[in-house]
């Protein structure tokens, strides 16, 4: 019913305002150019032109409360999204681990892509991103697509797609920036990053340590990053680009407060590298990127009161790489035809180890492929419509081909309006670990598959000082993998469904040069609800600038949110909660600023994963540095 409901309101609107457009009298050429994205296709392209929901924050909104990590300023600017946390620092992995993202009550484990520059990172076992290595030093901006973005993007993009667009200097010169900051719980960051270019080479050097004690007791968490670009101009058609990503962290787990773990630890390094040559020319643009992840975890599960310390560590080695290539051209005027082709290779090996004799009992050693190739046309059919179609052919070596395609319409119905209607389809392949690994194993699972429709309206006014953007959306999933008992034994299968919809609001306003202000707001309707999507989630903020001094401030509200989707104690366990953040800074001498960064300044006590509750009221203070 509620699709039927959705389908009508498109089709009513679309046709209202096909009306209007055609009483327009509007040149393309007088069309004013919107924002520049790539996530939504290969290819930079007018935000206008395209028919998905995606949100955009650039490097002043990431860097302005001097995070190191890049997921909280994403939780809080982008509607729609929600990251689960569970304490001052770090997500980890394994047991208690946070640093989930859903989007529209979608994204657990490996159903939300994350890319760096367009290229896949996830982890070639489990099949999920590794939150914890995602740093702000690298990014100069970060593009959110919100909805399935399978055609282009393949399995794991069901839920929608966080790309991390690195830093590049458009001109001479070499920029330093260093930050050093501590506070509450011990809690220690520092990072130093230089970007560099003269004539046609250009590089990016980044390196972060953070350090916490942790709010509980065995609870440390230490991380360090390392980050290196190197890019060449061959032409001013061609361009090479090459970059590695070093991430080490080392983490502790409580465990729950009523189920509290001992020796709980993981080591975990993780790596990623891409070599990318790309092309650019009046009529046509593309790009061939190969690429390469990996990753070495070494696990103690711990025990709890009572049980016995673990004889041995859970280790793994695991690998993601592969080749992306594609090639837009445009043909004639409004045309934009996208061919694209992708391989990648991903798997093993896991293994518990004796911690005494070394010796080793293997769990799972198993690696697959997966190709793909897709086509997408785009056509202005006057300066008021765009249409935009695709379908992928997506071959998996263990579940087979699927086939994905993706509709919409893209409706500007003045300068400074527009309206976009979209179907797309979205899929997952099941993971090694869900096929080969543990118990509830299972080898004959099939992929989870997901129908999204959704209408999007964007408005500007005030020559773009004020923006406004609302959508509603309505999606419906079908052989979502859930463990369940099956002869005594737990075991995976294709059983589960998922029929979500929602609103999502956004608005911005620059009230002065100095006066910034933006809200976002989202509601969330699921019939089966899941734990760390919120049914109401609300962001307001303001940045203030005056002379030395700078503040950034927000408010977010979140109600309904599962923090266990079954009755503990015979109760659901919800939590609604208010989150008051505040920075502020003073630069005290040039390209020298003090700050002081304060969250949950309202105190208050909840929980994102059960049993870890988040730390009241902490402070953070430190030193930027820009030469």
């Amino acid at each position: 019913m509620k699709k039927k409901v959705l389908m009508a309101a498109i089709l009513a609107a679309t046709s209202l305002q096909i009306q209007a457009a055609g009483d327009a009298t509007e040149a393309a050429d007088s069309v004013g150019l919107g924002e520049v994205v790539v996530t939504g296709t290969r290819n930079a392209t007018d935000i206008r032109h395209l028919p998905m929901t995606i949100s955009v924050m650039d490097r002043q909104k990431l860097t302005e409360n001097f995070r190191t990590q890049l997921l909280p300023t994403i939780n809080e600017q982008v509607p729609g999204l929600f990251v689960t946390s569970r304490g001052v620092l770090g997500y980890g992995v394994s047991t208690g681990a946070a640093g989930s993202i859903k989007v529209r009550g979608v994204g657990s484990g490996a159903s939300m892509l994350v890319l760096i520059d367009g290229v896949p990172q996830y982890a070639g076992l489990m099949g999920h991103p590794i939150p914890d290595a995602y740093q702000t030093m690298l990014a100069d901006r970060v593009e959110v697509l919100r909805g399935p973005a399978s055609l282009l993007y393949g399995s794991n993009a069901m839920g929608g797609v966080v790309n991390i667009v690195t830093r590049q200097l458009r001109h001479d010169g070499s920029r330093t920036n260093a930050t050093l900051q501590g506070g509450s719980y011990g809690t220690i960051e520092g990072g130093m990053t230089n970007t560099t270019r003269k004539g046609r080479v250009e590089s990016i050097l980044g390196f972060n340590y953070s350090h916490t004690d942790g709010d509980r007791p065995d609870s440390k968490f230490s991380q360090y990053s390392g980050f290196a670009k190197l890019g060449y101009e061959i032409s001013s058609h061609w361009r090479a680009t090459g970059d590695i990503n070093l991430t080490h962290f080392e983490a502790e787990n409580p465990g729950e407060v009523e189920s509290p773990l001992t020796d709980n630890d993981s080591r975990i390094t993780r790596g990623m590298a891409s070599l990318a040559l790309t092309n650019t020319y009046r009529n046509t643009e593309g790009a061939v990127r190969v690429f390469y992840n990996w990753g070495h975890h070494e696990i103690n599960d711990g025990y709890g009161p009572g049980e016995e310390p673990q004889e041995a560590l859970y280790m793994h080695d695991d690998l993601m790489g592969g080749v992306s290539i594609y090639q837009s051209a445009s043909f004639f005027r409004g045309n934009r035809i996208t061919l694209g082709f992708d391989y990648q290779h991903f798997g093993g090996r896991a293994w518990n180890e004796d911690m005494t004799t070394k010796a080793e009992s293997v769990l799972g050693d198993k690696e697959q492929d997966e190709v793909a190739g897709y086509a997408e046309l785009r056509q202005d059919l006057w300066s008021w419509l765009t249409i935009d179609a695709g379908l992928r052919v997506d071959h998996h070596s263990q579940s087979g081909t699927e086939l994905v395609p993706q509709g919409g319409l893209t409706f500007r119905l003045s300068p400074q309006a527009d309206l976009k209607a979209m179907v797309s389809k979205g899929f997952r392949n099941p993971t090694i670990r869900e096929m080969y690994m543990f118990p509830p194993a299972n080898d004959q699972l099939e992929p989870e598959r997901l129908m999204n429709y959704e209408l999007a309206y964007s408005h500007r006014l005030l020559h773009n000082r004020l923006r406004l953007g609302a959508n509603v959306f309505y999606l419906k999933a079908e052989n979502i993998i859930e463990t369940v008992r099956t002869d005594g034994r737990p075991r995976n299968i294709n059983t589960g469904e998922m029929e979500n919809w929602g609103v999502e609001l956004d608005v911005a306003y620059d009230v002065t040069d100095r006066l910034k202000l933006n809200a976002n707001y989202s509601f969330l309707d699921m019939n089966h609800p899941v734990t760390g999507a919120p049914e109401h989630k609300l962001y307001l903020g303001a940045n203030y600038s005056v002379g030395r001094f700078a503040f950034a401030t927000g408010l977010q509200y979140i109600d309904g949110l599962y923090t266990a989707t079954e009755a503990v104690n015979g109760e659901d366990r919800t939590e609604n909660f208010w989150l008051w953040n505040l920075t502020a800074s003073c630069r005290v001498a040039n390209g020298v600023r003090l700050f002081a960064r304060g969250e949950n300044l309202l105190a208050q006590r909840y929980e994102i994963n059960y049993g870890y509750p988040i730390p009241r009221a902490t402070a953070m203070a430190g030193i930027d540095w820009e030469f």
